[in-house]
């Protein structure tokens, strides 16, 4: 399989071959270091509550195959570093979803997948429905449809990726 570069990652990648060809070694920021790392260990923590967890578990499927870009299944909040909402939030289950990101290490980061999580779905009037699990815990990034396509998490998941990158400092 081939990687189609732009011109200015090939520019970057060229000064990066010379220089280590010159010198025998690369600097760098350790910032930038640690986010590299950070980008390329999301383990994310599997927080199903309805037809959308369906989708994400497709992730993990070979045909998606979502860990070769890093990000693998956790089932304990305090070995996950993304928790993915997958599904309809109830008014019951807002505590314990709110208890599970708790319960994750700092920086942590949160995927709200389908319309259900965004905003309540078709069940946006229901008296038992959280409309948006933003009102819960904070947001990263949020993936739509109903339910979203796998290749729609998996968007999200670079897009998580590309925001860890940008943000440049260790503490969020």
């Amino acid at each position: 399989m081939a990687v189609n570069l732009s011109q200015a990652e090939e520019n970057q990648f060229a000064h990066l071959k010379e220089d280590y060809a010159n010198k025998g070694f690369i600097v760098t920021k350790v910032d930038d270091l640690i986010n590299w790392a950070r980008t390329g260990s999301l383990h994310w923590l599997t927080f199903g509550l309805a037809c959308c967890a369906v989708e994400m578990m497709h992730v993990g499927t070979p045909r998606y195959d979502v860990e070769r870009f890093g990000a693998a299944p956790r089932a304990s909040p305090r070995h996950a570093d993304v928790l993915i909402v997958a599904g309809t939030l109830t008014n019951k289950m807002a505590p314990a979803l709110r208890k599970a990101y708790d319960q994750m290490a700092e920086p942590r980061y949160v995927i709200s997948m389908g319309s259900c999580a965004n905003g309540g779905g078709y069940y946006h009037y229901s008296y038992s429905v959280v409309r948006g699990c933003d009102r819960i815990v904070p947001i990263d990034i949020y993936v739509p449809g109903c339910p979203p396509t796998a290749e729609a998490l998996l968007y999200g998941i670079l897009q998580l990726q590309k925001r860890i990158r940008r943000e440049g400092n260790i503490v969020r």
